[in-house]
């Protein structure tokens, strides 16, 4: 059994997988000052829920944009689990063309969305991930990871409207039943959700105007769901792209023979 952890600045998410089936999920939120025996407790808590120990799990991989959580949780995983992590980042086998300036700068959680998007739909391909920040990955016809977009998160931008309009209240993001909003609380979620989907399927409207050939489209992450429900350029919802991709990231870097760069 594999554990994959995607850490991401507001969340990371363990999953466990059985050759190619994510058997469990589990969310933490992203905190530095937490130690590495802190977070293996909760994970063996968690994990001991569904009738799981340590011991079942036979590799690890870490996809991570948070550089002090990188160095916790691989010790944690060193000291509970008795093994070594793959950690995505320079050297690991990805099979991954990619045409950035500076191909160190793509996020490993990216990297993963853009293997396991590729793996699945095949190219050429637009992800959507809808989480901290709001990131945008193009893969054209030929699988060359070309590069994207990124824009403030959903939850950060109404949280930044909170904080610098005085009259502003806190609102729960959801879908609102009318666009028009009533009140002022209407309005911001109105504003808030349907300006977030416009900015998406914007987004990637311009982005297939560069194909000859029609791309799926992909959204990913926690907020994927909800946005992608109202979303008229999302054709696939994949919560747990990120997942995939590190699975398919770990295969190909330890099954002997399994894939060729």
């Amino acid at each position: 059994m594999l554990l994959a952890v995607d850490v991401g600045n507001t969340n990371i998410v363990f999953g466990v997988y059985k050759q190619k089936n994510l058997l469990y999920h589990w969310y933490m939120r992203s905190d530095p000052k937490r130690t590495e025996d802190e977070y293996a407790m909760t994970l063996k808590n968690l994990m001991t829920d569904v009738g799981m120990e340590f011991t079942q799990l036979t590799g690890a991989i870490i996809a991570s944009v948070v550089p002090p959580l990188t160095h916790t949780l691989k010790r944690m995983i060193e000291k509970y689990l008795q093994m070594k992590p793959i950690i995505l980042g320079p050297g690991v086998k990805t099979g991954l063309n990619i045409k950035y300036d500076s191909p160190r700068e793509v996020g490993a959680d990216r990297i993963a969305n853009a293997v396991a998007a590729i793996e699945l739909y095949g190219p050429p391909v637009i992800i959507v991930d809808l989480g901290t920040a709001t990131t945008f990955c193009f893969i054209d016809e030929r699988g060359n990871y070309q590069g994207g977009a990124i824009a403030p998160g959903l939850e950060i931008s109404a949280e930044a409207l909170y904080q610098q309009a005085s009259k502003i209240t806190r609102v729960e993001i959801i879908k609102p039943r009318n666009v028009v909003g009533k009140s002022t609380v209407q309005a911001v979620q109105s504003g808030i959700f349907f300006g977030f989907v416009g900015l998406v399927d914007g987004i990637v409207s311009r982005m297939k105007e560069l194909l000859r050939k029609r791309a799926t489209v992909v959204a990913t992450g926690e907020l994927s769901e909800l946005i992608g429900a109202s979303s008229k350029k999302i054709d696939v919802v994949h919560p747990f792209l990120t997942l995939e991709g590190l699975r398919l990231i770990y295969q190909r870097n330890t099954a002997p023979n399994s894939y060729k760069k």
